[in-house]
């Protein structure tokens, strides 16, 4: 496997290929967000100063009502977006990548706040030297507070996500093998693309190993709409029900 691609056991056992974020996908989000950052907070001082008058001065008794907000808005930006929007921040969506954990999953909190709070030895000795310079050098592409939190920075594949999101919500019902299951998901997310005579040898093969109580003579029976429904009923636990 490339150094740009990982290959990971999701939670379902399913392997999930991620591919790699590199240093200028990394460098491009942390532009976006520097300056989506450095705008909401110099709005917060605008704001303060000209419409609720409020002294911008550090010796003022204003100080704490104008000065901490944006203070927050420009040292907590990162871990409290990444923390409400599950591993992105605006940036990220604009580079199309994302923070997953080392299993292919959402980062906890615990993970995505060490990763942050790592940030303080990635910037050293400024302009983010270490982080930048660990990317080039380390197996995955990570900088120091990844290797601190176990996460990875990916390339956000909305259908890989959307297909392991789907996988854990089958697994949870079904009781097929997990090999199983996507294989007949798969076939189910291509139906319309397939060819129908193949589609249904398919189908009939896999519903003769799945449902040993349909006899060969009811499988010759069933049209293509219905070799659907008993495929879907399979992966959705409800396997006695189709068969009945």
């Amino acid at each position: 496997m490339s150094e740009d691609r990982v290959s990971v056991r999701s939670i379902t056992g399913v392997d999930l290929t991620l591919n790699i974020a590199g240093p200028g996908s990394r460098s491009y989000a942390f532009i976006a967000d520097w300056h989506i950052r450095l705008l909401v907070s110099g709005a917060w001082l605008l704001l303060a100063h000209y419409l609720l008058r409020l002294n911008l001065s550090p010796r003022s008794p204003d100080a704490l009502l104008s000065l901490l907000p944006a203070a927050v808005i420009y040292f907590l930006y990162h871990p409290i977006i990444e923390v409400a929007m599950r591993g992105r921040t605006p940036g990220k969506r604009m580079a199309a990548i994302r923070i997953l954990d080392r299993g292919g999953g959402v980062p906890n909190t615990m993970a995505l706040l060490i990763r942050n709070l790592f940030r303080l030895v990635d910037s050293l000795p400024l302009l983010y030297f270490i982080g930048l310079a660990s990317c080039f050098v380390t197996a995955n592409r990570v900088r120091i507070g990844d290797m601190a939190a176990g996460t990875l920075l990916v390339i956000d594949d909305e259908a890989s996500q959307a297909t392991l999101a789907r996988l854990e919500t089958l697994a949870g019902a079904s009781h097929l093998p997990l090999e199983t299951l996507e294989l007949v998901d798969q076939i189910l997310q291509r139906w319309e693309s397939l060819d129908p005579q193949h589609r249904a040898r398919i189908a009939a093969a896999l519903l003769a190993r799945l449902s040993p109580s349909l006899e060969p003579g009811e499988l010759s029976q069933l049209d293509d709409a219905r070799l659907r429904s008993r495929l879907q009923a399979l992966i959705q636990g409800e396997a006695a029900q189709a068969d009945g």
